[in-house]
């Protein structure tokens, strides 16, 4: 059980693997005033990097749950890292579906609302593991600006223009399915540049190592072409934030 592997490939290197800086993380555990021992639920927690620096810097608690086997060890080394192996734990194993035997005080999917079928079913299945009063943080991409036709919507990697909506259009969804937007943090474009463009110095020491691998040939053209795609699409069109919610 595993991500397809060009993603352990392509962001091996990556602490965060969305498109926010370390700086904006912070600014993120900082504005939703945690509280020494509360305990966060991160479904898609990736390589740990909100887990960890959170239980550092505000004494924290929690669980992530990741498909990720790369990505889960280097949770636990980052935990290890930062000597907060007794304040958090990662699991390798599937989050769809996943609900914590207790309540948390914040239930977060950051940028993997997949595993609910999308928006509106992650926040369900996060509702279930959270306590009364307690937040959920959801991860999703906008359109910074509508594409002007299908082509360019599907140069951002989005499957049609309706995959995404207009940064006011997406807080009004959440308040239709009957939650307060009570928190934000918005990636920027330097956010971006470090999530994509850091993939492509990875993916060609990876070249350079594995020539003969039978993914070679994807990697190689994935490198030759990103650059630009990500320039003329996804850097213009994308935007990207941490939603931060409280049912009404």
């Amino acid at each position: 059980m595993d991500i397809p592997r060009i993603f352990n490939i392509t962001e091996s290197a990556h602490r965060i693997h969305n498109p926010i800086t370390p700086e904006k993380l912070a600014t993120l555990g900082a504005a939703l005033r945690l509280e020494p021992g509360a305990r966060v639920l991160d479904l898609g927690s990736g390589s740990g990097e909100m887990l960890c620096t959170w239980a550092r810097d505000h004494g924290v608690t929690g669980t992530g749950v990741d498909l990720s086997v790369l990505f889960t060890e280097q949770a636990i080394s980052r935990a290890a890292e930062l000597g907060v192996t007794d304040q958090v734990s990662f699991i390798h194993g599937d989050a769809a579906g996943y609900v914590a035997a207790d309540k948390v005080a914040v239930a977060a999917c950051i940028g993997a609302t997949w595993i609910g079928g999308g928006v509106a079913g992650t926040i369900a299945l996060l509702a279930r593991s959270l306590r009364p009063g307690g937040v959920i943080l959801i991860g999703e991409p906008y359109w910074r600006q509508l594409p002007p036709t299908e082509d360019v919507a599907q140069g951002c990697l989005a499957g049609a223009i309706s995959d995404f909506l207009l940064l006011p259009e997406l807080l009004a969804s959440f308040r239709r399915l009957g939650y307060d937007v009570v928190e934000m943090v918005l990636a920027d474009q330097d956010g971006w540049d470090r999530y994509e463009a850091a993939k492509w110095l990875t993916m060609r020491r990876w070249l350079e190592a594995n020539p003969e691998d039978e993914l070679a040939r994807e990697v190689r053209a994935r490198l030759s072409l990103e650059p630009e795609r990500y320039a003329a699409y996804t850097r213009e069109y994308v935007g990207w934030g941490v939603f931060a919610l409280m049912a009404r």
